[in-house]
């Protein structure tokens, strides 16, 4: 791109283009990434229905995997009513028929005031507080 322009308020003008751009794909990224993950966790349950095989597992004591800082829970379908919605890793209110993902902080940050994806917080853990954003 060496035909730039030579003045700065075009140049600003591009690079605040540039900016919201990026801003945008990496949110779609996002979101695509945390829909990917139900996806094989779906495909893992499935996998283990009654009446499949199931793989040969290692005898052993089970390590149990550390809490989540935070959690969203998808949505399961184009027409399901309910919004995403993103816990505090402790939280034990849920939808109950979404298996919530773990996500990190700065990815709770990006669902959570992205107006495409339009997660709400959760109304009894207050993420967004803990979080430290304002979403009035």
């Amino acid at each position: 791109m060496s035909d730039l322009p030579p003045d700065p308020p075009r140049l600003r003008a591009i690079l605040t283009h540039l900016e919201r751009q990026i801003a945008e794909t990496e949110t779609v990224g996002l979101y695509l990434r945390l829909q990917c993950e139900e996806v094989r966790k779906a495909l893992a349950r499935a996998s283990s229905a009654p009446g499949r095989e199931r793989p040969a597992q290692r005898p052993g004591p089970r390590r149990r995997a550390p809490a989540a800082e935070y959690l969203m829970e998808s949505k399961s379908g184009p027409a399901d009513p309910l919004p995403v919605v993103v816990h505090a890793g402790g939280c034990t209110l849920r939808q109950g028929r979404r298996t919530p993902s773990a996500i990190t902080a700065q990815q709770a940050r990006i669902v959570l005031t992205d107006t495409v994806i339009g997660a709400e917080p959760c109304p009894v853990c207050r993420p967004e507080n803990k979080l430290g954003i304002d979403l009035a």
